[in-house]
C-alpha cells in the first residue's frame, strides 16, 4: 500500500506527457514503452491491473491460425512475427507449446486440408517453430490416450506458444516495467472524464479506496479502457473512427486431465475452436465465443453446459466431467474493433483481434480499441510514434523497453542460488525447480528473495497449502507489486485463486499470515472484504 499511496500523492503534482486510462495489456504497454523511452507517463486503472479482458484470456501467444481460414494473411504474419519476438524476448515466460488438432467426421474440410494450412501458417512465421506433422487416428492415440479417436479422421501437430505463468502475472510485468522507467502508476483510481484546458487534458479522478478525489494534467490523453473505451471517449466528448463490439468468453478449470504439456485443440459441434490447455497442476477447457452488448458478464449455466458437452464429447475419461468437477471459472469479453458498417451477425464469428489507435491530432487523444496479449510490442511502439507525432518530445527513441534481462544477469542469479543450495528448498509439489520459477517471475528483483532467504530460511518455506509460493515471495509483492486487495495477489499477480478450490483456500492456514505479510494492521479487513465479494458472486451465480 504505501508504494500506491506513493504514487497517488505524485499525480496531481504535475503535468504528465501522457496520461494513460487503463491498466490491461494496451495500457500497460503503452507506458512502460512510453516512459521507457523517457517521456513523463501516468497510468492509472479504476479496479486493479489486468483486471478484465486481460486476465480472462486463454494464455495463449498465437499468431491467429483461425484467420487463415478468412484470409486475413496479412495480420496472421503480423502476428505469427510478434509471437516468435515475445519468445527471443521472454524465454521464462513465453515458451513454445505443441498444439495437437483432431478432425472428426463430419468436419466441414478434410484433414489434409487444414494440415496443408499449418505448413503455410509454419512458413508464414519463418519457420520459427518445430515443424507442423499430419497424424492419423492411431497417431492421436499414441500421443494423447485421452483423446476419443473413434470419429476422427485424422489431425495434425503444429507449435505456437503460451505464457508459462499467467495473462495478468504478464501484464503487471509492464506496469513494473513503467514504474522502474519512472512512470507513475496506481491501480483502483477512477477516471470521471477528461476536459481540453488549452494545451492540456485535466482528468478528473477518484481514489477508490478513500473516496478522495483530485485532478491529473496531461499534455495527451491516452485511454486504453479495453471494453470501456467507448464510454470514456463519451465522458470525454470524443468521436472516433472505430468502436467495440463484444464476443464473451469463458473458461473452466478442472484438475489435471492429462499429464502431457501440450494444447489439445477441437473443433465445437457448432465449428467453433475450443481448447484443452495445461496450467500447472490443473487443466484450463474453453473458451465460448458469444456476442453480447455490454463488458459486464457472468458465466451461464448454458455456457458451462456447452464446454462440458462438448469436451465429454472428444475425451476418454474415466469419468466424465461435470459441474462438480470445475475449481475456478474465466469469465470475460473480447473487445473487438470495428468500423461503423462493421460487426454485423453475419461476419461476427470472422471478427478478428487485431488493434485499431485511433487518433485526435487537434486534441492530443488517442484511443485503443481491440488488441490481445500477442501483439503488445506493437501496441507500445505504435503509442510512442503516435505520441511522438503528436509533439511530445521522446528522449531516448531507441531504447528497448521490453523483455527479460540478458544473460548475464540471469547466470548471476543462477550462480547465486547453486551457492546456496536454492533448488534443494524446492516443496515436492513443485512443477520446476525454485530458481527457475523465481527468475522466471521476478528477474533480477529475485536477487532480493536470495537475500531474504539468506538471512531467513524461513522465506523459503511455501505459505499457503497447495501453491508453489514462499513467504518471501509475499514480502516482495508488499513491497513491489501494489497489491492493494487480497484479490490482487490470488488472482492476478498470482494465480492461486484458479489453481486451489475456495474450499481449500478457505481453511488454508496461511492465507491469514499471507494477509498480515501484505496489508498489516488491514489484514482482517482485507480478508473479511475478499470472502464477500466471493460470497456475492456466487449468489449472483446462482440467482
Amino acid at each position: 500500500m504505501q508504494l500506491r499511496q506513493h504514487n497517488i500523492s505524485k499525480l496531481p503534482e504535475r503535468i504528465f506527457d501522457a496520461l494513460v486510462i487503463g491498466g490491461g495489456i494496451n495500457g500497460a504497454s503503452a507506458a512502460a514503452a512510453l516512459s521507457g523511452k523517457g517521456a513523463k507517463v501516468a497510468l492509472i486503472d479504476r479496479g486493479d491491473f489486468a483486471g478484465s479482458t486481460s486476465m480472462h484470456s486463454s494464455n495463449l501467444i498465437w499468431g491467429g491460425i483461425k484467420y487463415m481460414e478468412s484470409g486475413d494473411f496479412k495480420l496472421v504474419r503480423k502476428l505469427c512475427k510478434s509471437r516468435n519476438h515475445l519468445i527471443k524476448s521472454y524465454p521464462s515466460t513465453v515458451q513454445e507449446i505443441r498444439f495437437l488438432t483432431t478432425i472428426n467426421k463430419g468436419f466441414r474440410h478434410h484433414p489434409l486440408y487444414p494440415w496443408a494450412g499449418t505448413w503455410l501458417y509454419w512458413l508464414m512465421g519463418s519457420a520459427f517453430t518445430r515443424m507442423p506433422n499430419f497424424l492419423r487416428p492411431a497417431g492421436i492415440k499414441a500421443r494423447e490416450p485421452i483423446i476419443d479417436t473413434r470419429n476422427a479422421l485424422g489431425g495434425f501437430e503444429y507449435s505456437d506458444a503460451y505464457l508459462y505463468d499467467n495473462d495478468a502475472r504478464f501484464v503487471f510485468s509492464f506496469v513494473r516495467g513503467a514504474l522502474d522507467f519512472g512512470g507513475v502508476a496506481a491501480n483502483y483510481v477512477e477516471s470521471l472524464g477528461s476536459r481540453r484546458e488549452g494545451d492540456v487534458w485535466v482528468t478528473s479522478v477518484k481514489d477508490r479506496i478513500d473516496g478522495c478525489a483530485f485532478e491529473i494534467r496531461s499534455r495527451v490523453l491516452i485511454n486504453a479502457a479495453g471494453p470501456w473505451v467507448d464510454q470514456h471517449n463519451r465522458l470525454s466528448g470524443q468521436r472516433t473512427d472505430h468502436h467495440h463490439v463484444f464476443s464473451k468468453g469463458i473458461h473452466l478449470i478442472v484438475p489435471r486431465l492429462t499429464e502431457n504439456k501440450r494444447v489439445l485443440a477441437f473443433f465445437a459441434d457448432d465449428g467453433r475452436l475450443f481448447f484443452v490447455i495445461p496450467m500447472g497442476p490443473r487443466t484450463c477447457i474453453g473458451t465460448t465465443d458469444t456476442r453480447v452488448d455490454k463488458p459486464e458478464v457472468e458465466v451461464t449455466e448454458e455456457d458451462i453446459r456447452f464446454v462440458l458437452d462438448n469436451i465429454n464429447k472428444r475425451l476418454e475419461l474415466r469419468n466424465p466431467l461435470g459441474e462438480g468437477d470445475i475449481i475456478a471459472t474465466r469469465c470475460g469479453v473480447r473487445p473487438l474493433a470495428v468500423k461503423p458498417n462493421g460487426g454485423n451477425d453475419r461476419d461476427f464469428l470472422n471478427l478478428s483481434r487485431k488493434h485499431a489507435i485511433d487518433t485526435d491530432d487537434e486534441n492530443g487523444h488517442l484511443s485503443i480499441f481491440g488488441g490481445k496479449l500477442t501483439d503488445c510490442l506493437n501496441v507500445g511502439e505504435e503509442v510512442v510514434e503516435e505520441v511522438a507525432r503528436l509533439g511530445i518530445e521522446i528522449p531516448k527513441p531507441d531504447f528497448r523497453w521490453y523483455g527479460e534481462p540478458d544473460a548475464s544477469a540471469r547466470e548471476t542469479f543462477m550462480h547465486q542460488a547453486r551457492l546456496m543450495e536454492l533448488d534443494a528448498m524446492t516443496s515436492a509439489e513443485a512443477m520446476e525447480p525454485l530458481s527457475v520459477r523465481l527468475w522466471r517471475r521476478y528477474g533480477t528483483q529475485a536477487l532480493e528473495l536470495l537475500e531474504d532467504i539468506r538471512q531467513d530460511p524461513r522465506q523459503a518455506e511455501v505459505l499457503i497449502e497447495g501453491t508453489e509460493y514462499l513467504r518471501g515471495e509475499l514480502k516482495l509483492a508488499r513491497r513491489r507489486e501494489m497489491v492493494t486487495k487480497l484479490e490482487d495477489f490470488l488472482r492476478r499477480r498470482s494465480k492461486i485463486s484458479l489453481v486451489v478450490s475456495r474450499a481449500s483456500l478457505r481453511d488454508s492456514p496461511g492465507l491469514k499470515e499471507a494477509c498480515d505479510i501484505l496489508f498489516g494492521e488491514k489484514a482482517e479487513q482485507r480478508l473479511a472484504e475478499y470472502w464477500s465479494v466471493e460470497a456475492g458472486e456466487i449468489e449472483a451465480d446462482s440467482a
